[in-house]
């Protein structure tokens, strides 16, 4: 991808890198956030719920703002506003603190979604599938490379703050880089978007936000919650369910994020060549169900490894080709659309942690998965309604 924008690219996909790390910092430091704060493993996962509720308050007005302003703005302020939950986080004094902190996290987050799809698609416009995926594959970088660092410091007694610290000095030194790259012109639409001719050219008939849109809406909740769920829960259930050390157990992390990494490695190739967008949205859940099944009925340490690779290669992408397939059918104020879908996702990510930690503490963590694989059965479903509807609607 060779054009005036590769330098806003790579900027970009670092914060999507640290983005990874981001993700599963709270739930692959549990146990000393737990001391640190007094509270359970259920409170930590509450925080990540805080993640949520700060990026779903932000996240229409961010995707609106962002149509208006510009892409820039917003993924250099999500760069810094990052600084604050990772500064924060370790330093904070109570739980109630880190709640704030947490919520911070969510605007930034907010910020850098409504900012970085359209700017990847604006960009990269006849190549915005494998742009959108790549996203998925240094988000899978971090979340791969974060438990070996955390495997070091607990090695040598370090204080657990440093994990949290060093991507806060990334995000400062990328977010003042960004300040200096070109980004696309968001006021410049694409033919689909200007044209009622072209419009007609690419749909047989008109999408419709209340049937397909709402499927991808829905999609949006159900993939992010998929690995929402295994994020926050896998080195738990390795540790309490199959009787794992806490180092190996925060390791099935590395393992998911690596299957996450090849998978979408893989699609940035093959994507549009090979296989189209809606047929992943379609096949991968399915991968993900009977990999679900077999962590859950198969407890052994083998099977727990390749099911947790599975799992990340199975969910890895979905979301991202939920945003894409969301803004090739409804072309107009990307920044807004795919807000929507990315509203969902901020309820999965407020639901899927308070649900699942209130479910722990009454059924186990066995029941906790169950719940996930009920979720890939509904992915499943919503991923087949929006392949017949996108057969009807596209040339």
């Amino acid at each position: 991808m060779k054009n005036q924008y590769t330098k806003m690219a790579i900027g970009l996909y670092i914060n999507y890198f640290l983005l990874g790390m981001v993700n599963i910092i709270l739930a692959s430091n549990m146990e000393s956030l737990s001391k640190q704060l007094g509270t359970t493993a259920a409170g930590i996962s509450y925080l990540v719920s805080a993640i949520g509720i700060g990026k779903l308050v932000s996240l229409a007005v961010a995707g609106r703002l962002s149509d208006k302003y510009g892409r820039k703005p917003f993924v250099v302020a999500a760069s810094f506003i990052y600084l604050i939950f990772l500064i924060g986080i370790p330093l904070a004094p109570n739980y109630a603190l880190a709640f704030i902190f947490a919520v911070s996290a969510g605007i930034a987050n907010s910020f850098l979604d409504s900012g970085t799809y359209p700017a990847l698609i604006e960009g990269f416009p006849k190549k915005a599938s494998s742009a959108t995926v790549l996203v998925k594959a240094f988000v899978s970088i971090g979340a791969t490379l974060l438990p070996f660092f955390i495997s070091f410091i607990v090695a040598k007694d370090l204080f657990y703050g440093y994990t949290f610290f060093l991507p806060a000095i990334i995000y400062f030194i990328n977010g003042f880089f960004l300040l200096k790259v070109a980004f696309p012109n968001h006021n410049q639409k694409d033919a689909a978007g200007t044209s009622g001719a072209s419009a007609q050219d690419q749909f047989k008939s008109q999408p419709k936000l209340r049937q397909e849109g709402l499927a991808i809406i829905i999609l949006g909740f159900t993939s992010t919650a998929l690995f929402v769920l295994v994020q926050v829960w896998l080195p738990k259930f390795g540790q309490e369910v199959l009787g794992m050390p806490e180092v190996q157990s925060v390791q099935l992390l590395s393992y998911y994020s690596v299957g996450a990494l090849v998978s979408v490695l893989l699609l940035a190739v093959l994507l549009n060549k090979v296989i189209k967008p809606v047929t992943v949205m379609i096949v991968y859940p399915a991968i993900a169900l009977v990999s679900l099944l077999a962590l859950l009925f198969i407890h052994q340490p083998a099977v727990s490894v390749i099911s947790s690779f599975v799992i990340g290669l199975s969910t890895a992408g979905v979301f991202q080709l939920a945003m894409t397939v969301m803004a090739e059918l409804f072309p107009a104020n990307k920044g807004t659309i795919t807000s929507f879908v990315n509203t969902a996702a901020s309820l999965a990510f407020i639901l899927i942690p308070l649900v699942t930690g209130i479910l722990s503490k009454s059924a186990g963590l066995t029941s906790v998965f169950m719940l996930d694989v009920g979720i890939a059965v509904i992915s499943i479903l919503l991923a087949l309604f929006i392949g017949y509807r996108y057969k009807q609607v596209m040339r």
